[in-house]
């Protein structure tokens, strides 16, 4: 397993990490806001279809380092909030929801959890990412996101969000061109 997210259709990436485990504590990463807002965004997540998903992204503050958003992105420094809705739920295996719920450019993301050993298998797919522009950006944002998740879960400190997602979605940009 590598660490980039490969296109397993035109409009969806899924991107897969090994985390130390047990399953319980990355299922607590993915569910609690105190924890989730150390890797990805804190607000509630509903646990129940049909459930609240509310995200505040502060990027910049995931790491030490306090790096800004380059100009491309510069809507998003700050509190960037995001909306969604739960649609499936099943604890410490499966958790999705529509992200961006109710926008123009609305999609799904789903997280799958198996225990290997005293690993944890962690599956991303995002759906529905029908703007490539938009597939680059998603794919480097969860490629930096999770690599901070694998960091805080191994006790490390990880390097600045948009540094990282600069040069991934760099990287991404001739990964997915086809």
């Amino acid at each position: 397993m590598n660490d980039y997210g490969v296109l397993t259709a035109p409009d969806t990436l899924r991107i897969e990490r090994m985390l130390p485990g047990p399953i319980e504590r990355v299922w607590q990463y993915l569910t609690d806001s105190d924890k989730r807002a150390t890797w990805l965004a804190e607000g509630k997540v509903e646990q129940q279809i049909g459930g609240k998903v509310e995200h505040t992204f502060r990027n910049s503050e995931l790491s030490p380092e306090h790096d800004i958003p380059p100009p491309k992105y510069s809507n998003c420094a700050g509190d960037v909030p995001m909306l969604g809705k739960v649609t499936a739920c099943e604890p410490l295996r499966l958790l999705s929801y529509l992200w961006n719920a109710g926008s123009e450019g609305e999609s799904e993301v789903s997280f799958e959890l198996a225990q290997l050993k005293d690993q944890v298998k962690l599956t991303v797919t995002h759906r529905r990412l029908n703007n490539p522009d938009e597939r680059l950006s998603v794919a480097g944002g969860w490629h930096t996101h999770l690599n901070i998740l694998r960091d805080r879960l191994e006790g490390k400190t990880p390097e600045g969000f948009w540094k990282v997602h600069t040069r991934l979605e760099q990287e991404y940009a001739q990964r997915l061109a086809g």
